[in-house]
């Protein structure tokens, strides 16, 4: 088995005590972002697995949409990334 060379850490360790790799990645030609992939992003960003531009050349993401992604997680957790919800929080 070979390992491919990657810049950065290959796995971190979450809060949770759980380990998210860069295998827990959602694909680069991920077409459907749902909320869980676009929160495994995020978090991987977060803690250190990913850079922001990384991620962002990697899933072709704008800085708005990172940073929304981003923020919503923060704010209401990865629930705030369901389309229903931002259509629910956006009312409020």
């Amino acid at each position: 088995m070979y390992l491919r060379k990657v810049n950065g850490p290959r796995s971190v360790t979450l809060p949770d005590g759980t380990i998210m790799t860069r295998a827990d990645l959602p694909a680069s030609n991920t077409r459907r972002w749902v909320a869980s992939r676009k929160a495994a992003v995020v978090r991987a960003v977060e803690h250190g697995l990913l850079t922001r531009e990384e991620a962002r050349a990697r899933y072709a993401l704008s800085e708005e949409e990172f940073e929304s992604w981003r923020s919503a997680v923060q704010n209401h957790g990865e629930a705030g990334l369901k389309v229903t919800a931002l259509q629910r929080l956006r009312q409020l």
